[in-house]
């Protein structure tokens, strides 16, 4: 970027691509093709889609942050009279973007773009958003199912409860992600997280369909370029009263103690659990360009998994004891 402030750039980028989204016809101006155009004093025209348009393209700007009138239950009416993929844009706080989309909603996009308020994505039952930024606090509580992408960092209480989907962090996450959850999600973090990372985790054995989260601890320089955070988590109660599931650790230079723990254990890392990370490491590089060779060069050089990564389990009950 040379002398421009990253800050500068994206907002560049945001005016351009906001003023490309606001030329998408509107839904009442006749042929239109793919995209059609909705904003909030168009709502009223809301309507499903006719042969031909694939997505709807709304403007979230003018709406209220939440209410029957926000933009929030506007993508579910539009969902419910067949609308499969919606791209917002403009977000300025409004709140429980993707909320109340109902059960079984596999096939369904939502892309989003702005500033998006609390609880984006929670209870998601088989769909897909993509936060193209920055997520606020308490986003995909109690998911069930689907996949939540966000190209930035994540809030408070992340995850609170899920049950299941399947969950990619370009950067970081503030306190208490994955606190309660159960089940089976699983969950790519790449930068780190401020504390109590997977408090009371239940979500069984990760090498028997059960839950497990990867935190990668790196992040991209200002010239573009992946490094190593100064530590993996620097918090402290890493899988505290955990009782299911896993955390798999990238701390080559096991900066992470058992004095950060409070309920689990490092383990050697496995043949099978490196199986059942690396898919999800390389859709993670399809997503952001993390490849995952880098993640196992540590000093210059690519080491086995087992090298790079730490498990961390509960502990038996003998331990505890």
């Amino acid at each position: 970027m040379g002398a421009k402030q990253r800050c500068a750039v994206l907002a560049a980028v945001d005016s351009g691509l906001y003023r490309l989204l606001r030329a998408a016809p509107a839904l009442d101006a006749g042929t239109g093709g793919a995209y059609r155009g909705l904003r909030f004093d168009t709502g009223h025209t809301l309507r499903g889609p006719d042969a031909g348009e694939q997505v709807l393209v709304l403007d979230a700007s003018g709406f209220p942050s939440e209410g029957e009138e926000s933009a929030a239950r506007l993508v579910c009416a539009a969902y419910s009279l067949g609308w499969r993929h919606v791209i917002t844009f403009d977000w300025r706080g409004g709140r429980f973007a993707g909320c109340g989309l109902g059960p079984g909603t596999d096939g369904v996009r939502l892309d989003v773009y702005g500033d998006s308020g609390d609880y984006l994505g929670s209870g998601l039952d088989g769909g897909e958003i993509v936060v193209h930024g920055d997520a606020q606090d308490q986003v995909g509580q109690i998911l069930r199912r689907g996949r939540l992408v966000i190209h930035g960092d994540v809030g408070q209480t992340f995850l609170y409860g899920a049950k299941g989907g399947d969950v990619f962090v370009l950067g970081s996450a503030a306190g208490r992600p994955l606190i309660n959850a159960v089940g089976r999600p699983h969950v790519v973090i790449n930068g780190t997280c401020l504390d109590y990372l997977a408090e009371s985790f239940m979500a069984g054995d990760p090498l028997d369909g059960g839950g497990f989260a990867i935190l990668n601890g790196v992040a991209f320089g200002p010239a573009g370029r992946l490094a190593e955070l100064d530590t993996p988590y620097s918090g402290g109660n890493l899988f505290s009263l955990a009782s299911g599931g896993a955390i798999y650790l990238r701390d080559p230079h096991g900066r992470v103690d058992e004095g950060q723990l409070n309920g689990g254990r490092f383990a050697p890392l496995s043949d099978r659990d490196w199986n059942l990370m690396e898919p999800y490491l390389r859709r993670n590089e399809a997503l952001f360009g993390i490849a995952v060779t880098d993640l196992l060069r540590v000093d210059g050089a690519v080491l086995p998994p087992e090298k790079v990564y730490r498990k961390v389990e509960v502990a038996s009950l003998d331990v505890l004891h």
